[in-house]
């Protein structure tokens, strides 16, 4: 038996935003990131609306990026000193991952960190609070899926935490919020998207309810990308309602190594933190190349090349169009191909080589990798990644 969730709703469309005048409780929280919310204003606007609710409202801001268990552990408290019945996030994929972790330990505060890290091993929420999430940014599509990315900054790792239980409750998709991204971070949230849209179809956990909203996706992506990146406000929209299709499909399928590579090298190195999206750009057509030696991952690839209009003779042939055409993606966008042309330092590259190859297979996205990887394989993929050589085993 298989599962498909999603949010019990999911409000979308220009002015969206006002559907919170609707909800009903007494008290809520309100999650945010940096000031970009606040400058645009949205968040007067979000206040405005819970108190015509008659909401009493807290906010809890400054969200960093890929938010720390610290900040996760800090949130939850001034959650329990206020005792909110609504949870709401809005941002992009850091405040409201943060604050589905935040909301575990306040509904929980017995629980700890290290007993939430295996993948759906959660406990019951949803007995002190509903949670709400209202997305800004065009790729992580958090305010629709089971997962929360947190990491451990004394160990530096991303923890992708996965659970139904944190599946929000109702998700508001307005692309007014959308319209505030800058031009890089629109690539890079877009090509996240596209990341998932794509894992979640190859995924071996994918079935007939994913697959019509990855394709989607994939097709959307693809076709109003660049434009959005250019600024056009109707492709930015479609970008924000398709990264939203690819977390429905995701959530359900799961991901696949090319998340696992993210996860972990994302912020290993000390050259520099790889936003999420860039490092996801950078890695998948490594890992399609590795993936598609398995004939029924090839056949899948194959399926999405041909939906982009790639029309080949056979599978390999259909593979190595698609990986071209990311490239090439990249390249629009200026992303490096290579982790060494993103700055990673070659020594250090080497030095933490068998460290991250082993914590790659063991994040949670590899369980769903349509083929099997071995730390040996992981590692001579990562040096593929790095000096732009051809995966060959």
């Amino acid at each position: 038996m298989r599962r498909f969730t999603l949010p019990r709703d999911i409000y979308w469309g220009k002015g969206s935003l006002a559907e919170l005048e609707n909800i009903e409780g007494k008290r809520a929280v309100l999650v945010l990131g940096g000031s970009s919310m606040r400058r645009f204003g949205f968040v007067d606007k979000v206040l405005n609306y819970l108190k015509a609710a008659n909401i009493e409202t807290e906010l809890i801001e400054k969200v960093e990026p890929d938010p720390s268990v610290e900040t996760v552990m800090n949130g939850a408290k001034k959650m329990l000193d206020f005792g909110p019945d609504w949870i709401i996030a809005m941002g992009g994929g850091s405040p409201i991952d943060a604050a589905k972790a935040m909301w575990v330990f306040y509904e929980h505060p017995d629980v700890k960190f290290e007993d939430i890290i295996q993948p759906f091993s959660f406990p019951a929420l949803r007995k002190k609070a509903r949670f709400l999430a209202i997305p800004s940014t065009s790729g992580t599509a958090t305010e629709v899926t089971a997962f929360s990315v947190i990491t451990d900054n004394q160990k530096g790792i991303k923890y992708p935490l996965a659970d139904f239980n944190i599946t929000p409750d109702i998700a508001i998709v307005d692309p007014a919020l959308a319209e505030t991204m800058p031009p890089k971070l629109t690539a890079y949230t877009g090509m996240d998207a596209l990341t998932h849209a794509i894992e979640a179809y190859v995924s071996a956990m994918n079935g007939p309810f994913t697959d019509p909203l990855a394709m989607q996706a994939i097709i959307t992506v693809d076709k109003y990308l660049e434009a959005s990146y250019k600024g056009d406000s109707h492709a930015r929209e479609q970008v924000h309602y398709a990264q939203c299709l690819a977390g429905m499909a995701f959530s359900n399928a799961l991901l696949g190594i090319t998340h696992s590579l993210a996860h972990k090298t994302g912020p290993a190195y000390s050259t520099g933190h790889i936003p999420h999206g860039c490092a996801n750009a950078i890695y998948l057509p490594y890992v399609i190349a590795y993936n598609a030696k398995d004939k029924t991952a090839a056949a899948r690839y194959t399926e999405i090349a041909r939906h982009l209009g790639i029309s080949k003779s056979d599978d390999q042939a259909a593979v190595d169009a698609l990986c071209t055409k990311l490239y090439k993606c990249g390249e629009k966008f200026s992303i490096p191909h290579t982790l060494k042309e993103f700055g990673v330092n070659e020594e250090e590259f080497l030095q933490k080589l068998d460290y991250l190859a082993e914590a790659a297979v063991n994040d949670a996205c590899t369980l769903s990798n349509p083929r099997k990887i071995t730390k040996e394989q992981m590692r001579e993929l990562l040096k593929a990644v790095y000096y732009g050589t051809p995966v060959d085993f």
